[in-house]
């Protein structure tokens, strides 16, 4: 079942319980979907597409969750990282630090890769194979110490 598919189920569902905050955060996520959908004139989105369009959503409302926040704004807050949560439950499980950083050191040795010069090639490959996995910052952040070591 892709996440599309999970999507549509989990909204029935929430419309059943009356989870109000839940079905609009799933809501936002179908219709992420179906505009990604029309939008390229591909009919069908693959699983990268759809973990890269749920990395987007959940940074959106992080982002928002930190100005309502930093805005003295509680109830707007609470409301972005609520959905934010539940948008991340159907994200595939992330890399430990101790594992991203074990991943990055098997890519970089693979590659060949031994100076910072090499860091958009390592860069490539990790976003690459490690897509959803984890935070392309986080990547970055472990190529550099493995690369800047």
């Amino acid at each position: 079942m892709s996440i599309f598919e999970q999507i549509n189920e989990d909204i029935k569902k929430a419309m059943l319980a009356k989870e109000k905050e839940k079905l609009e955060a799933l809501r936002a996520v179908k219709a992420a979907f179906l505009l990604a959908k029309t939008d390229g004139g591909n009919s069908e989105l693959t699983y990268e597409k759809e973990v890269q369009i749920l990395q987007k959503l959940i940074k959106q409302r992080k982002d928002a969750a930190e100005i309502y926040r930093t805005q003295n704004r509680p109830d707007l807050y609470e409301t972005e990282e609520f959905q934010a949560q539940i948008i991340s439950q159907y994200l595939p499980k992330q890399l430990s630090p101790e594992e991203l950083k074990e991943e990055v050191q098997k890519i970089v040795t693979e590659l060949g890769a031994s100076s910072l010069k090499d860091m958009g090639r390592v860069m490539a490959e990790a976003n690459k194979r490690l897509a959803g996995r984890t935070e392309s910052k986080l990547i970055a952040d472990a190529v550099k110490g493995i690369l800047g070591a």
